[in-house]
């Protein structure tokens, strides 16, 4: 799935998501870009549902982002992420939470 790193997008929602896990980054969209495109050249990358990948970030493997990849292009757009492990900075209690209230007719 790896080879020749493609151009790296970053949504607003992924952008908001990390800064929410990741203190400090001045400027997130950048970051996050370039931590995908390292992850992705060291081949930290697996399939993941319904056409994405999920690429692990090589200085925080906790932290994964989800990426839709359009191979002809040569494009990533890194859509959302999610933390593992029982650290989280934003338990995962509390994401579930906000996935209910979705689900629930208002």
């Amino acid at each position: 799935m790896a080879g020749l790193t493609p151009l790296v997008a970053v949504t607003d929602h992924a952008v908001e998501r990390y800064r929410q896990r990741v203190r400090g980054a001045l400027d997130a969209r950048t970051e996050i870009a370039a931590r995908v495109a390292r992850a992705w050249e060291a081949g930290a990358v697996e399939p993941g549902e319904r056409a994405t990948v999920r690429v692990r970030d090589l200085e925080r493997p906790d932290i994964v982002y989800v990426c839709s990849h359009d191979r002809p292009r040569g494009e990533l757009v890194v859509v959302t992420l999610w933390e593992e492990g029982e650290d989280a900075a934003v338990p995962r209690r509390f994401t579930d939470a906000l996935r209910e209230r979705r689900r629930r007719p208002g």
